[in-house]
């Protein structure tokens, strides 16, 4: 198991309001506590912060919000002392408007005249207008007049965010040259922003209005189809001199991880994994299921994922992340344990979202408190729609000021309102009893049993209302999760459904379940109380 940290979220070390790079090294006894293998930290780099720190304008210092090259040096030594990898979020596509690079491109300063994409504007009754139609994620048109350079740039995200020019050699030799230099400051690895967004359709063609495109404003983002302007071929041989790059590294000795972000087709992800990414990230819990999916619908995903993965790779199943509402909040609170349950027993890495482990929920904002450019740029009326600003709020350590994260007066984000309640250092105390740091602990156990790593896997529709996952051995127990997907305590004969021996113990239960560990259970009448996860062995 895995955890992201957002570092502007997780601890303030300077009292600042903004949490950094030796707030997260005071904090790493509790990742080590938790015995989680790797953290990936969001970037850290040098930004304006446009996009708090998406939009880079050095990839190779750190931040001043975040601390210095030291603080981070520091933060790979004493991780490694305590068995912790540390991975970066690696941000190839674009850099900010701010980049000396950018500065010089818009001056057309050979070489870095080529570095970004720019294109003559079309001429439509006498004024110029977009290239093509294309968007930005953010919402409005993905193209940017600049006055200077008479020409308009792409930016698939944010205007202060230019798309890099993937089909220059310059620009892939300067990316290969970063890999290299946070190798040697001590990463182990890397997440990799957004890759599939890393080339286009060289013809720049209009794309064609999608399914959603009735449902939603013109200039949104889900109007269109993205046929041109992500996952292109020529990606894939992107990826593989990076991952050349990072094996042949002086520290390559270790084994360096390398993640990939990018919401596509499993025939795109199988690509992925031949290119050289040990992690596609899986986003099937997060971008196709959520509290209303059936049980049918989460057999076809886990299956369908299963059964893509290449012989010799790893599964992987992201529960959350910075870009999507929290666990709690996509299926419910009462469900806050059932995807780290789920991914426990569910073959592969898991990958977790820091908060996940106490069962944090997203805090609502008002139009004034937000800040994402997301929910900024979709408006007053849309912002709670697109804004990413619930799911990133301060860490809850404990019940006393800014939830322990802050001393300052005010954070970067509001603290969730319910910190007294919901907060490490309460569920610490809490932890013979029930709580989601508890459950949180004992599936990162789990994920290490015999069973669960070497077992063969079934996931079954024990009835229309409860999905079943069995991990078999030769010899020995089975691992078996049960999870009720009805609002109402439902019975089943699980031993015939599932062919598993008649009594098992009970090793964990999700929070409210009022099922304690150590019992034995009669599997052929299993009592599932409303919504609860139970995984017996």
């Amino acid at each position: 198991m895995s955890t992201k940290i957002y570092p502007r979220s997780f601890m303030d070390s300077n009292n600042d309001g903004t949490g950094d790079l030796p707030g997260i090294s005071s904090k790493l006894d509790h990742l080590k506590d938790l015995n989680v293998s790797a953290i990936w930290i969001s970037p850290i780099y040098s930004s304006p912060m446009a996009d708090f720190g998406y939009d880079i304008s050095n990839f190779t210092n750190v931040d001043p919000i975040f601390g210095t090259l030291e603080d981070f040096t520091n933060l790979t030594t004493k991780a490694k002392s305590l068995g912790l990898k540390v991975l970066l979020d690696f941000v190839p596509n674009h850099s900010s408007d701010q980049h000396p690079w950018f500065v010089s491109s818009i001056n057309k300063i050979k070489p870095f005249d080529d570095y970004y994409i720019w294109l003559d504007g079309k001429l439509v009754n006498g004024s110029y207008q977009p290239p093509n139609n294309w968007l930005s994620v953010f919402g409005g048109s993905a193209w940017e007049w600049n006055p200077i350079r008479q020409q308009y740039y792409l930016h698939q995200f944010a205007k202060a965010q230019p798309d890099l020019n993937y089909t220059n050699p310059l620009v892939r030799s300067e990316m290969e040259k970063v890999l290299t230099f946070w190798l040697d400051h001590g990463a182990d690895g890397f997440r990799m922003d957004a890759v599939n967004y890393l080339l286009e359709d060289p013809l720049f063609q209009d794309e064609p209005l999608s399914s959603k495109s009735s449902q939603v404003p013109e200039d949104d983002y889900e109007s269109l189809d993205h046929v041109y302007s992500k996952d292109m071929e020529g990606t894939f041989d992107v990826l593989k001199a990076w991952r050349k790059i990072i094996d042949s590294h002086k520290k390559a000795k270790e084994p360096k991880l390398v993640l990939t972000e990018a919401y596509a087709d499993l025939e795109s992800m199988k690509r992925f994994y031949e290119a050289g990414s040990d992690i596609p990230m899986n986003f099937a819990f997060i971008e196709k299921l959520n509290g209303n999916s059936t049980t049918m619908q989460f057999k076809r995903a886990i299956d369908a994922w299963l059964g893509m993965v290449p012989k010799g790779q790893v599964a992987n199943w992201v529960i959350g992340n910075h870009d999507n509402p929290r666990v709690a909040d996509r299926f419910g609170p009462a469900r806050a344990d059932f995807l780290t349950m789920l991914t426990a027993v569910l073959p592969g890495v898991g990958i977790a979202y820091y908060g996940d482990e106490i069962g944090m929920v997203g805090r609502e904002m008002t139009w004034e408190e937000t800040v994402d450019p997301a929910g900024c740029n979709a408006g007053q009326d849309r912002f709670g729609l697109k804004s990413r600003d619930p799911e990133r709020t301060p860490f809850q350590w404990s019940g006393e000021k800014n939830a322990g994260f802050s001393g300052a007066n005010e954070t970067w984000l509001p603290v969730n309102e319910n910190f007294e309640e919901v907060n490490l250092e309460k569920q610490k105390v809490e932890v013979e009893g029930e709580s989601h740091y508890k459950v949180f602990k004992k599936m990162v156990e789990l994920k290490r049993n015999s069973v669960v790593v070497t077992g063969s896997v079934e996931v079954i529709l024990v009835t229309e209302d409860i999905l079943g996952v069995v991990r078999r051995v030769d010899v020995g127990n089975p691992v078996v999760l049960l999870a009720n997907f009805k609002n109402e305590t439902k019975v089943v004969d699980a031993r015939t459904w599932m062919n598993i021996p008649e009594n098992l113990s009970v090793f964990e239960a999700s929070v409210g379940a009022g099922i304690p560990s150590g019992v034995i259970m009669d599997t052929t009448e299993v009592y599932l109380p409303a919504e609860a996860t139970v995984i017996l062995h």
